[in-house]
């Protein structure tokens, strides 16, 4: 792995500025390729009322975006802080193959301590880990099937469309 000072010091750069944003949180990201910055983001969960909008999730978003692309393999992320178990999974998809972060979550959720939910938008990210990475059965959280057929008739017909180059 290579590490870029450079491309890390925007990362946190970026984070910064939710000191003077309001609706932001400091959670900084930047996606690098080939030797430059690609993509940005600053987490606006609260502004956007988007629970999914970290700082790495927009990055993603941000260089997908400029590169009309949605493989990223072999991008590297910058981050201001360890990424939660979502963040982690938006880069697994993308195809992200290194990982830079600044402060780790233990540190973060130290410097956390004591905010209420009104002051910031908690995760319980050991819940996150857990559930992200277990079986639907195995998971707390309620869940039922239903219309699998009609679901799966659609995803069928499109797959062969794609086969067939329409």
């Amino acid at each position: 792995m290579t590490y870029n000072k450079d491309f890390m010091a925007r990362a946190v750069e970026l984070s910064r500025e939710a000191l003077s944003k309001p609706g932001t949180e400091p959670f900084g990201a930047v996606v690098a390729l080939n030797g430059k910055i690609v993509g940005e983001g600053l987490n606006h969960s609260l502004a956007h009322f988007d629970p999914t909008s970290h700082g790495e999730v927009e990055a993603l978003r941000d260089a997908c975006r400029k590169l009309e692309c949605v493989d990223l393999t072999g991008a590297d992320m910058y981050t201001s802080c360890e990424p939660c178990a979502m963040c982690v999974a938006v880069m697994e998809v993308a195809g992200i193959s290194r990982l830079f972060y600044a402060a780790s979550m233990a540190q973060s959720g130290q410097a956390f301590e004591g905010l209420t939910k009104r002051e910031r938008h908690p995760i319980d990210v050991d819940k996150v880990r857990i559930a992200a990475g277990s079986l639907l059965s195995e998971r707390t959280m309620p869940n039922e099937q239903h219309m699998d057929e009609e679901a799966v008739k659609i995803l069928t017909t499109w797959a062969e469309m794609k086969k067939a180059g329409k």
